[in-house]
């Protein structure tokens, strides 16, 4: 990973091992900010996503839809990410296709945090629910480690699906460094969020 540009070569095998830190010379955002992640930059997109709009086009669709998530919406939400988390065996891009990095959905032998997170935006989108609420964002973890999620963008603020807890979380209480997300406006395009977790 390079950091003061937030330019993320990709992140599979950082999911499990250790990865550089974003330079200091980037402001961080106030943890209380919101409820909801802030694009506050165009960023580029990691390197190894940049296919993923072709091989996957529901990964940057958008539905138009401005219905609130309902109460099935979200019991929903937290079954397929039980689910996912429950399915997927974890494996790094270097034990399965021989590279650093390749976002890919999981495979019968698995997937590492990016796969997972494609998994459950597909899940989701089948089940019904706005693309563009389902945003793949790339963080550094609690231990300073290169790491991805699915955010989803509900009503009353972001939370987050990950495959190392089955526990949703808000942003706020993951802990976690945001780096950068896929552009709520735009998927197909990321924005620089540079906020931090409590």
């Amino acid at each position: 990973m390079k950091s003061s540009g937030i330019f993320l070569k990709g992140l599979g095998a950082a999911c499990l091992l250790a990865a550089s830190v974003i330079a200091a010379s980037a402001p961080m955002a106030n943890a209380n900010a919101g409820a909801f992640l802030a694009g506050r930059f165009s960023a580029p997109t990691p390197q190894a996503a940049r296919d993923i709009c072709n091989r996957y086009d529901w990964a940057c669709s958008r539905s138009g839809s401005k219905a609130a998530l309902t109460t099935q919406d979200l019991d929903v939400i937290k079954k397929v990410n039980l689910q996912v988390n429950r399915k997927v065996r974890p494996i790094t891009d270097k034990q399965q296709y021989r590279r650093a990095e390749h976002w890919a959905l999981p495979t019968r032998r698995g997937g590492d945090c990016e796969d997972v997170a494609l998994l459950k935006k597909k899940e989701l989108i089948k089940k019904g629910i706005a693309p563009e609420r389902l945003l793949i964002a790339t963080v550094l973890d609690r231990s300073r480690n290169g790491h991805a999620v699915l955010v989803v963008r509900t009503d009353q603020g972001d939370v987050v699906l990950d495959n190392l807890t089955n526990r949703i979380k808000t942003w706020q209480d993951t802990r976690y460094t945001f780096l950068m997300m896929q552009n709520p406006k735009a998927p197909s395009s990321w924005v620089g969020v540079l906020q931090k977790g409590r």
